[in-house]
């Protein structure tokens, strides 16, 4: 009888759960595309306001290559009810309302375009898809949105750097300690040691400053140089930067942006004739972006630098 029992309760759990699924709204596009309705909206976009949405696209075999969430920013489209519906995209989009969300999957082709599927997808290939709507705005609430949002990334990225900061300062000055540098800390967080004075005027915010220089990791790897001999001791020299005269100082205009924070600050600090050692931390360099080669995020680097010549 227990048997018998638990087997009954199973059963209309079963029924229940399909039920559940079975009453979610589910529609289909002219074009053949059918998508379900996790949760349907009631407030309709009027003509001339904006939709925003959350968007995930995966693959067949679930991987994520568009999200809105990733990119901390949602899309947005404005509503218009004279724009021409001409794929099943189209409808899906243009019917959008406030609170909805959206799955459904389909053939790249048809959700991209033939002309249009990204190259890493057969066109014949299932993607699915995500969408949210996140809520309905007029002009004003969208940039009132937007403003909202960009001043909270910049405080999250304040605080970010701020810890980041700290770490790097604490590797900068391990790594002072460990190879006996005297070395002198700006109130920004960059690092610096004079190894020899140079005999003209202290560079000005946009003089032109041309300078040799070697830049390496904390474990002294070599991932740039202007200096062709040491380029090739190490192992970096690249022929094609040398046949096009990438070897030799660098032309920077200085305090111009045109080089990393620590760089501006750090040449500032230097007259013509002098060399140097800039210990960045990663927040004057290239904070957590990939910088390409061996640069990875939230990396301090060390340069040397020699001022060969300065024009006022």
């Amino acid at each position: 009888m227990k048997k018998t029992k638990s087997l009954l309760y199973s059963l209309a759990f079963a029924i229940i759960a399909f039920g559940t699924m079975s009453c979610k709204k589910t529609q289909t596009t002219s074009d053949g595309i059918e998508y379900t309705y996790i949760k349907e909206g009631k407030e309709s976009p009027k003509n001339g306001e904006y939709v925003l949405y959350h968007l995930i696209v995966k693959t067949s075999s679930d991987s994520t290559f568009i999200s809105t969430y990733e990119q901390n920013m949602p899309g947005y489209l404005q509503y218009n009810d004279s724009l021409p519906k001409q794929t099943g995209m189209d409808e899906i989009f243009l019917g959008l309302k406030k609170g909805d969300s959206i799955a459904f999957e389909s053939k790249a082709e048809k959700i991209f375009g033939a002309e249009n599927v990204p190259f890493f997808i057969q066109a014949d290939e299932n993607v699915k898809i995500r969408i949210g709507v996140v809520d309905v705005l007029s002009q004003e609430g969208l940039e009132t949105y937007f403003q909202a949002m960009q001043e909270s990334q910049a405080k999250q990225q304040a605080e970010k750097s701020i810890k980041q900061l700290e770490i790097d300062t604490q590797l900068i000055e391990d790594y002072i300690s460990e190879n006996n540098l005297n070395a002198t800390r700006t109130q920004s967080g960059l690092y610096y040691v004079i190894e020899e004075e140079g005999d003209g005027k202290e560079i000005e915010t946009g003089d032109l400053a041309f300078v040799h220089y070697a830049g390496y990791l904390m474990d002294g790897t070599l991932f740039d140089t202007s200096m062709k001999a040491l380029a090739q001791e190490q192992g970096t020299y690249n022929e094609s930067r040398d046949t096009q005269g990438g070897y030799g100082p660098l032309e920077v205009r200085v305090g111009m942006g045109q080089v990393i924070p620590g760089w501006d600050e750090g040449l500032a600090l230097l007259t013509k004739g002098a060399k140097a050692k800039f210990l960045i931390p990663s927040t004057l360099a290239y904070g957590d972006r990939n910088a390409g080669g061996p640069i990875q995020p939230n990396s301090v680097l060390i340069f040397d630098v020699e001022i060969t010549d300065v024009q006022k």
